[in-house]
């Protein structure tokens, strides 16, 4: 009975590779059989990682030190510190609300303080601190394992080049792409080696994702699952979503 299970699991699979889908494996409370050995695993068809929102977005935090420049007013141009109130109090300009927003929409802010009163047309632009540039994490089998800036897009083959290239131990058809969004935890398996061909698109990389390459804990976990999908002369995505 198990084997008889075992097959018709193997021939589902065949069936939706050979309709040239990717595939998403979702963690969620579904009435379809689970496969492999993972309970509450099932198949789906979206075929890329769902997009954080706003994920680029940079928001000042209390307690950042920011850096103002006002063009051609040294005066008025420095770090400031945002107090436990999320204000920056600056000259001038006096108190302004920077916690929890942008710092295209503070430089706005500022901008508007000015104008008129005491710097015709102000051109305003505010940094954040380093500590606050979103990052990605990376694992497994890459040459130097850590975290990357990413606070502007990259895609996953520069985020392992990033991080010195693979390693001579890696599983390129095994690059785990981890990230939540809405609450729901996305594992998206990639061949970086179809990649690199241009066999399918390069996906983006988010701030707060998580790459795990080769024969990690990550990549363990779905050993099960993976050892159900044929061998391919083709590339495909197979992507995974688990709830956390």
């Amino acid at each position: 009975m198990r084997a008889m299970s075992k097959l018709r699991i193997i021939m589902k699979f065949k069936r939706l590779f050979a309709s040239g889908l990717a595939l998403l494996l979702t963690s969620a409370c579904a009435s379809t059989q689970p496969y492999g050995q993972s309970p509450g695993v099932e198949v789906t068809d979206l075929t890329s990682l769902p997009a954080p929102h706003d994920a680029f977005k940079i928001r000042v935090m209390p307690g950042e030190k920011l850096t103002v420049n006002v063009l051609n007013s040294e005066p008025l141009s420095g770090e400031f510190m945002v107090d436990e109130e999320g204000n920056l109090l600056l000259p001038l300009a006096g108190s302004v609300h920077a916690a929890g927003e942008t710092t295209t929409t503070v430089s706005a802010k500022i901008r508007d303080a000015l104008a008129g009163r005491y710097v015709r047309d102000p051109q305003v632009t505010v940094l954040t601190s380093e500590e606050n540039i979103p990052v990605y994490s990376i694992g497994g089998q890459v040459v130097k394992p850590g975290t990357y800036p990413a606070n502007i897009p990259l895609t996953l083959s520069k985020a392992i080049n990033q991080a010195g290239g693979l390693d001579k131990y890696a599983k390129k058809n095994e690059v785990l792409v981890i990230r939540n969004v809405d609450d729901k935890r996305y594992i998206g398996v990639f061949n970086i080696a179809a990649i690199q061909r241009g066999n399918y698109v390069d996906p983006i990389i988010y701030p707060n994702d998580i790459i795990t390459v080769g024969d990690s804990a990550a990549s363990r976990r779905l050993d099960k699952i993976l050892q159900f999908i044929p061998l391919l002369s083709y590339s495909v995505i197979l992507l995974d979503r688990v709830t956390n």
